[in-house]
């Protein structure tokens, strides 16, 4: 196994040493220098010492500020505190690790990300391998104090300090905001690792070859077997200027590019919004359904099911993603209604039955003592949810041939919702 992890230390020090002396002459000094500086323990020696202008970390700080002088850290997933948030805590153990320091230096850390054997020479490193050691030298003690030198590349260099061009948050820890011990001063750093795999996963969604067939098969108007992900309002910070790699290395890979979801309020449509009346029920063609998105998810339902796909989990869930974005496009109807003057179910126009009344204009109830005694009682749920069920069997039965189950499991699906609303 020793001599197998030779090999591997010397075939990336025969590729370095291949690129470096290309344009050289055999006979050149500058060829023969470059041997040298490649023979193995030549350069193991050199980059064991190089080795403490660089740290692995997965939250940095050159990211915050260019000018930034401060510690970073390295905490892998597995030892963060877990919580529902989502956080660096979700990563899997094949995290990305990043690495900042002298740029200059980076080819130690390329050398510590060479694999052997499904493992990176980084992790025995720091597992203290005898068998890379053995690798680095016949002579067991200089290997060892190599790995030694190798392992510190994960530690913070100094004491733990910030920085005046940091990013500095007070956080109220006690108590009483009035006290000045009450607080603790934090430093954010940039998750690093996290913000790597966030890169790839949107990369991977808008340009994909699977991510472009599903849109093609959307503008085309066929059935695709993917989905696909939007992204609105994505905005893109360039960190590192036309030298990303001075911020890190994954910077580098990403050429400086750091995605920023949009944090934003709903930007809804300004519309006129009309009470439903005249009308005996919102799940009418002249309502509830002719909503664009409604439409949208309905057809897209029906496509699915008209397909006779088979009865198992994956059926389920493509089928319950269908009926959760229907019951989405509901609730939002119903919030838009909420928003109306309070009582305009009691307009002489409005002929909506009563217990859809009960759930669209439930502020009636404060100018109105009987309908809030109706509304307290949760018969109008189930009412609601049974011609919700009936809405939806007949808008799939055209081509579908439903029954009594699926008619039930619509309806149960939007009363546990509105019960919980």
């Amino acid at each position: 196994m020793g001599y197998l992890l030779r090999n591997s230390v010397e075939a990336f020090l025969t590729a370095r040493f291949e690129v470096k002396a290309e344009k050289l002459a055999p006979d050149d000094p500058k060829y023969l220098a470059l041997q040298q500086q490649y023979q193995r323990e030549n350069w193991l020696a050199d980059a064991a010492r190089r080795v403490a202008q660089l740290q692995v970390v997965t939250h940095s700080l050159k990211a915050i500020h260019p000018d930034a002088r401060g510690t970073n850290l390295f905490r892998p997933p597995t030892e963060l505190p877990k919580h529902p948030e989502v956080g660096s805590h979700v990563l899997s153990s094949g995290f990305n690790e990043d690495v900042v320091g002298n740029a200059a230096a980076l080819d130690v850390y390329k050398f510590l990300k060479v694999e052997h054997g499904g493992r990176t020479l980084l992790s025995r490193v720091l597992a203290d391998d005898d068998e890379l050691a053995a690798a680095f030298s016949d002579d067991l003690d200089q290997g060892r104090e190599w790995l030694r030198a190798f392992a510190r590349i994960v530690e913070p260099r100094g004491i733990e300090a910030s920085h005046t061009r940091a990013k500095q948050v007070y956080w109220l820890a006690g108590g009483d905001p009035t006290v000045d011990t009450d607080f603790h001063l934090l430093a954010p750093l940039y998750a690093a690792s996290l913000a790597h795999v966030v890169y790839q996963t949107i990369n991977d969604h808008r340009f994909s070859e699977e991510a472009k067939a599903a849109r093609k098969a959307r503008r085309e108007g066929e059935y695709s077997e993917t989905g696909f992900h939007e992204y609105p309002n994505l905005a893109v910070q360039k960190l590192g200027g036309t030298k990303p790699q001075n911020v890190s290395q994954l910077n580098l890979e990403r050429h400086g590019t750091n995605y920023l979801l949009a944090s934003l309020p709903p930007n809804w449509a300004n519309r006129d919004l009309r009470p439903p009346l005249f009308v005996d029920s919102v799940f009418s063609r002249s309502s509830f359904g002719r909503r664009p998105g409604v439409r949208q998810v309905v057809t897209a339902l029906k496509r699915f099911l008209a397909t006779n796909p088979p009865p198992n989990v994956t059926t389920r869930q493509r089928r319950d993603k269908h009926l959760n974005k229907l019951v989405d496009e509901l609730l939002l109807y119903a919030a838009e209604l909420h928003t109306l003057e309070p009582g305009w179910s009691a307009s002489p126009d409005c002929s909506l039955n009563r217990f859809e009344a009960l759930w669209l204009d439930p502020r009636r109830a404060d100018i109105d003592p009987d309908f809030a005694t109706e509304c307290e009682n949760e018969e109008w749920v189930d009412k609601v949810s049974h011609r919700f069920g009936n809405w939806l069997n007949a808008r799939l039965q055209h081509r579908l041939p439903f029954d009594d189950a699926a008619f039930r499991f619509w309806k149960d699906s939007l009363r546990e919702v509105l019960l919980h609303a």
